[in-house]
């Protein structure tokens, strides 16, 4: 059912389709510079046999911090003597490294030695140390895998994962790799592409989609769809509603702060066109009666 459910929103007008695409579609990600570009493929060049003899030789966790900091620098484009910092203290325990921007505490990264399988768990102690000192993001790295997450300021606090990187799977001819490795990099952070990554992210998550279902617009969709299928029947929106949550829709989808979230979001998008259209509508009649005035005149 729930095939038909994005079959019918497909066929529908496209006025409807066009409002629900505004609401739930993220931005485009943004084009990398060329100089950017070169800079990340030699990069992977440099540095992908390097990690592999690292691993082969099993080295430490503070051998893998040195390969981390060359590789912000050489690849990502940090500066490791201004931007990079292995002495940030955050209540009297010192994380991994740190990464500045203008001074202010951009992001955390825990390291762990390069044999090492990363697992979430490995973050928390990094995630809470973020969320001491409101920092929204975290890496978790190995060198081999990066692993970026954003925080959820909830109780108790979250985190998502938002990108997995497996540098040494990378391919230098991929423009998808290269941009994702662009969202990691300075000049990505300070256009924000990283954000507006996760943006759309979270739009298409099943979360979003779930809220996106149960609203008045698509309900109402769906049951002009149904009524074609089967005009003799009487339908209305709230049993449609009713069918979707209790049949259709996981429970994990609709409750929860993720959840809880992409409700607010999709209610303030929906808040946000129905103003701008009540705008543009009031200055429509607006001109329509000054018109009128000059004619009558």
């Amino acid at each position: 059912m729930l095939l038909w459910v994005f079959e019918w929103l497909y066929v529908s007008s496209t006025r409807d389709r066009v409002e629900t695409t505004q609401i739930i579609q993220g931005k485009e990600m943004a084009s990398v510079p060329k100089k950017v570009a070169e800079r990340l493929v030699a990069g992977i060049k440099r540095y992908q046999p390097v990690l592999s003899a690292a691993k082969a030789r099993d080295v430490g966790e503070a051998d893998t911090v040195t390969i981390i900091k060359d590789m912000l620098a050489d690849v990502f484009g940090y500066d490791k003597y201004s931007d990079v910092t292995s002495e940030h203290a955050i209540r009297g325990t010192y994380c991994d490294l740190a990464i500045k921007a203008e001074g202010q505490l951009q992001t955390l990264i825990e390291v762990k030695a390069i044999g090492l399988e990363l697992k979430d768990q490995h973050v928390k102690q990094a995630i809470d140390y973020a969320a001491n000192q409101g920092v929204d993001w975290v890496l978790l790295t190995n060198g081999v895998v990066w692993r970026v997450y954003h925080l959820i300021f909830a109780k108790p606090i979250d985190q998502e994962l938002v990108l997995e990187i497996d540098f040494c799977a990378l391919n230098t001819r991929s423009e998808d790799d290269i941009e994702l490795l662009f969202l990691w990099c300075k000049e990505g952070w300070q256009r924000s592409v990283l954000g507006e990554y996760h943006i759309q992210k979270q739009a298409l998550s099943r979360f979003f989609v779930g809220a996106m279902l149960q609203t008045q617009p698509v309900l109402d969709v769906i049951r002009r769809e149904l009524r074609r299928v089967s005009p003799d029947v009487r339908i209305d929106a709230e049993q449609i509603k009713e069918v979707l949550i209790s049949e259709v829709i996981k429970r994990e989808v609709m409750e929860g702060d993720k959840a809880n979230e992409a409700r607010k979001k999709i209610n303030r998008a929906a808040s946000t066109a129905l103003r701008a259209r009540a705008a543009k509508q009031s200055a429509g009649a607006a001109e329509e009666s000054e018109a009128d005035s000059v004619t009558v005149v």
